[in-house]
């Protein structure tokens, strides 16, 4: 992805592309971006880089929240109605300024991501990749002597 800046680091640009991965109807935190950006402990980078990004990238700066889930507008503002907009539109209920981060946040639920229902088009669920769940696999337990127990 392009950054719009010619002078822009590689990490902005690593900051944009995971900002831009953000599916509809999900929400990460300025944490989580920082950290699939590979770039751990850099949050605060994550809002400059929304600060500074120009309009023409349209990112969908809406689904950046602190790691409690709060909107980081004051509440009452016209960027915090504007999120909270954005993100109803998309089905992404926020009460008393916060989003429930275990029913909206990006890949937050591991177990139904791997045993969860197949999705037609959800090529992140094992069972839909195979169509079905995955077996347990046996593990082997040796003793000491090296003799199966």
């Amino acid at each position: 992805m392009k950054s719009g800046r010619p002078d822009a680091p590689p990490a902005h640009d690593a900051i944009r592309a995971t900002i831009a991965a953000i599916p509809c109807g999900r929400v990460a935190a300025y944490g989580e971006i920082a950290r699939r950006a590979g770039l751990p402990g850099r949050a605060r980078l994550v809002g400059t880089v929304l600060r500074e990004a120009p309009p023409a990238l349209s990112l969908p700066w809406h689904r950046v929240l602190r790691a409690d889930g709060r909107l980081a507008f004051p509440p009452g503002s016209r960027a915090f109605r504007e999120q909270v907009r954005r993100l109803a539109g998309e089905g992404v209920l926020v009460r008393a300024g916060r989003v429930d981060l275990s029913l909206h946040g990006w890949e937050r639920d591991v177990d139904r991501l791997l045993w969860g229902p197949a999705v037609p088009g959800d090529r992140t669920s094992a069972r839909a990749k195979t169509g079905k769940r995955h077996r347990a696999t046996a593990v082997r337990v040796m003793n000491a002597t090296g003799r199966e127990d």
